[in-house]
């Protein structure tokens, strides 16, 4: 920490905002509202920076770091804790998350690191979302035992458009988020989304080792973590993912040298590649001699740093995130509103006041509270739902959250064992007045839809081949579409699996073995309150016929475990056919 002691402490001053501010109101006028993304006189900006540095040194404010580390996000630190806690309340830098996009939906376990860059753009940092459209044609080998399979490039390309969107998405929530929450709007923020392949495309073999290559050693690049599980299992490495450290680390050089990024943020299993950056970002700095002929240890207010964070699991021990061997996606087109926010609320209560820290913008004392009125009455599962909706917000927009929640009261709002007939009908009426499905005359907007449907509808839900996966049986994210010829005597474990309820006819078998599959019964509402339909049981055999259980003469609504629901509208065979006709 010599070199911390070295550096002067900012002057006093007086903020000219705050000036500004005051003159304004003396003259009874009423400021301008400004929020996010809107960059003021640098000077400005500067002071502003300084009296928030000068609260937090002053204890009057938390520093940034100690908000990650008390919200749960900081598990390592690469650099030094109190280095970087130093230069967090010092100075304004750059932070970014990098994502590639082996996918075309991120999952809930991308939030944590995302979350982690939100809260630092609330707080005034600049931040950057950086799309691994380079890096992904190279594969990141970090925590596989196995290379990936190579994707084609008509896969990738919906990947990165899918993930772009999404990103942009997320970005729009974040600042409708910060705006809920009251985050002060004289605060200059920025972000931005970057595409590696920007740089990375220019970049020459040659220029590569000439300059980042020569400063990488084969010692450290053996000794990670991801190159000995793979020699030590025989499966060994090839050249491509054992230099994917060069790219990532020369995507960390381009953003220090373009845009100040001094910070990168990452799951635990990036804690390699991060170390490796900070020693190429080093090397290339004094390549490019921006050193300024420094000797001995770097000067720490332009040095680099890593955060990583905690691998989730849940009190139970699993690995969060997962639903049945699938991850939760975060694209509404591959999970509706409705599931994300059910998944979300069978969240155990051991787990629940963690991920509000995690997952949400809320204030710890507010969590603090609903966890009082959680411990008096676990059974309603308050917290439950303010986290499934807080998240739902974020990933789909807030409008979405309400829809999510209000389906879920109509659903199970009279009791767990009955469904409501007017939920019932109103998303039928929803499926067939609207849709997420892109008109027909969107070529590219369809093939992009179809092939995200096909991604979730996989039962591995993990690229595998080159080209684009087979077209999936339904194309709405809430109600799916059945042909009225599938409901035979017998065909329940048939309509399951096509309904997405099991992976397969024999897992739906299964199912229906166990106990664990569910329909609901027309007409079965009690005189008192007839709209309440009751859930029976599917049993084993062919006595059983799904068309007895038609609701409306329309709709067949179905269940897996306890809150697993997909509601089917069945159509005659001639209508499916000739929409399909259509879509061609």
């Amino acid at each position: 920490m010599s070199a911390l002691r070295r550096l002067p402490r900012p002057r006093p001053f007086v903020c000219r905002q705050c000036i500004r501010h005051q003159h304004v109101l003396a003259r009874g006028e009423r400021p301008a509202a400004r929020w996010a993304d809107e960059e003021p006189d640098p000077v400005i900006r500067q002071a502003q920076w300084e009296e928030h540095a000068g609260q937090v040194r002053a204890g009057m404010h938390q520093s940034m770091l100690s908000v990650l580390e008390e919200r749960g996000f900081v598990k390592d630190v690469a650099g030094g804790r109190q280095t970087l806690d130093w230069l967090l309340t010092e100075k304004r830098i750059g932070a970014y998350v990098g994502v590639d996009p082996t996918a075309p939906s991120l999952h809930v376990g991308h939030l944590l690191p995302l979350m982690a860059l939100y809260w630092m753009y609330l707080h005034g940092y600049y931040t950057v979302s950086l799309l691994g459209g380079g890096t992904v044609q190279i594969g990141d080998p970090s925590g596989r035992t196995t290379a990936r399979s190579r994707q084609g490039e008509d896969v990738q390309s919906m990947n990165v458009e899918s993930i772009q969107r999404q990103l942009d998405k997320l970005w729009t929530n974040v600042k409708c988020l910060g705006i809920k929450y009251q985050y002060s709007p004289l605060i200059s923020r920025k972000q931005d989304i970057l595409n590696n392949r920007r740089w990375l495309s220019q970049l020459s073999a040659v220029e590569l080792m000439r300059d980042l290559g020569s400063g990488m050693r084969l010692g450290a690049m053996l000794s990670r973590d991801s190159v000995k599980l793979r020699m030590e299992s025989g499966e060994g490495m090839a050249i491509s993912e054992f230099s994917y450290p060069l790219f990532q680390a020369y995507d960390w050089w381009s953003m220090y040298r373009n845009q100040g990024v001094q910070l990168q943020i990452g799951g635990s299993d990036q804690y390699g590649n991060i170390i490796a950056g900070m020693g190429a970002v080093s090397h290339m700095r004094k390549i490019h001699r921006m050193d300024n002929g420094a000797e001995g240890d770097e000067d720490p207010s332009v040095a680099t740093y890593g955060l990583t964070t905690p691998l989730l699991t849940t009190a139970s021990g699993e690995k969060f995130g997962k639903s049945a061997g699938n991850a939760v996606w975060l694209d509404r087109q591959m999970m509706s509103s409705f599931d994300l926010y059910q998944y979300f609320l069978r969240t155990a209560d051991a787990d629940v006041e963690r991920y509000l820290k995690l997952f949400t913008f809320l204030p710890l004392d507010e969590i603090g509270l609903l966890m009082n009125r959680q411990n008096q009455d676990p059974s309603k599962r308050n917290a439950q739902h303010i986290l499934a909706r807080e998240i739902v917000e974020l990933a789909h927009g807030a409008a979405d959250a309400k829809k999510a929640e209000a389906a879920h009261k109509d659903a199970f709002g009279q009791g767990a064992h009955t469904f409501s007939l007017f939920s019932l009908r109103n998303a039928i009426a929803r499926d067939e007045g609207d849709t997420n499905e892109p008109k027909e005359h969107m070529k590219e907007e369809k093939e992009l839809f179809e092939y995200k449907k096909a991604y979730a509808a996989s039962s591995t839900a993990q690229p595998t081949t080159t080209t684009l996966p087979e077209r999936p049986r339904h194309d709405k994210s809430d109600v799916v579409t059945l042909p009225l010829s599938m409901l035979q005597a017998g065909s329940f474990p048939h309509v399951l699996h096509a309904a997405g309820l099991a992976s397969s006819k024999s897992e739906a078998s299964r199912l229906i073995a166990k106990k664990g599959a569910y329909v609901i019964v027309p007409n079965s509402g009690p005189p008192d309150n007839p709209t309440a339909l009751k859930w029976a049981t599917i049993e084993p055999g062919k006595d059983f016929n799904p068309y007895h259980y038609l609701v409306d003469w329309e709709a067949l609504v179905l269940r897996a475990g306890k809150s697993k629901i997909q509601i089917c509208r069945i159509i005659k065979d001639e209508v499916g056919e000739e929409k399909t006709e259509e879509g061609q």
